[in-house]
C-alpha cells in the first residue's frame, strides 16, 4: 500500500476540499486507508484519477459526481472598486494568498492563488470572481504556504495577525513624526530670544 506522502504528492494542493476532505493531506490518508476512492478530486480530473488508481492498485473510475465537475486552473481577483475591506477572505485562504488590511481594498497575490474558490462564500458584497488561468501554481509551493499557514493556526495566531502589520507600522510612523516635530519645536524654543 502507498503511503499518504506518495500519495499526497500527486495531489493539486489547491485545499479546495471539494473531495469532501478539509485539505489535500487527510483526502490522501483516507486514500492510504482504503477509506475513499480516487475519483474525487475535481483539480486533478481524469489524469489525476488514473494516476492515483495505478499507485493504489485499483480501477480508474470516472470522476465521481457527487464532488462536481472538473475543475480547470483558475485564479482568483478582487474587483477593487467593490472591495470594503472585511478580511472575511483572508481568513478564508488556505494559502495566504490574499492580501490587504481592514477597511482597505485586498488584493490576490495570483501567483500563490490556487483557485480554491473558498474566498467567494465569505465576501459580503461578491467582489471576488474566478478566473481561468493556464495551469495550478505549483504543488509544493501551494503545500508549503497552507502547511505554514496551519502552524500559525494552530500556534493560537489569529489568521489575520498579518494584516495588522500595516497599522503597527502606521503607528510607528505617527510616532516617530511626532518625536521629530516635539524636537523640532524645542530647538525653536530654546534658541529663540525673548
Amino acid at each position: 500500500m502507498p503511503t499518504p506522502d506518495e500519495i499526497d504528492a500527486l495531489l493539486p494542493q489547491t485545499q479546495c476540499r471539494r473531495c469532501g476532505y478539509p485539505a489535500c493531506r487527510p483526502y490522501a490518508e483516507a486514500l492510504a486507508r482504503g477509506e475513499t476512492t480516487p475519483n474525487r478530486c475535481p483539480p486533478g480530473g481524469e489524469a489525476l484519477i488514473g494516476r492515483l488508481a495505478s499507485l493504489l492498485g485499483v480501477p480508474a473510475t470516472p470522476l465521481d459526481p457527487e464532488v462536481g465537475p472538473p475543475q480547470a486552473p483558475q485564479v482568483a481577483r478582487i474587483v477593487e472598486a467593490d472591495c470594503i475591506g472585511c478580511t472575511l477572505c483572508l481568513q478564508a485562504c488556505p494559502v495566504d494568498a490574499i492580501l490587504g488590511a481592514p477597511k482597505r481594498m485586498h488584493t490576490v497575490i495570483e501567483d500563490e492563488c490556487t483557485g480554491c474558490g473558498l474566498c467567494l462564500p465569505p465576501c459580503p458584497v461578491d467582489c471576488i470572481v474566478l478566473l481561468p488561468v493556464p495551469a495550478f501554481p505549483e504543488a509544493s509551493a501551494s503545500r508549503a504556504r497552507f502547511l505554514r499557514r496551519q502552524a500559525r493556526l494552530e500556534r493560537g495566531e489569529d489568521p489575520r495577525k498579518r494584516i495588522h502589520r500595516p497599522r503597527d507600522e502606521d503607528r510607528l510612523k505617527r510616532t516617530l513624526v511626532a518625536a521629530a516635530l516635539a524636537r523640532a519645536r524645542s530647538g525653536k524654543t530654546h534658541g529663540s530670544t525673548p
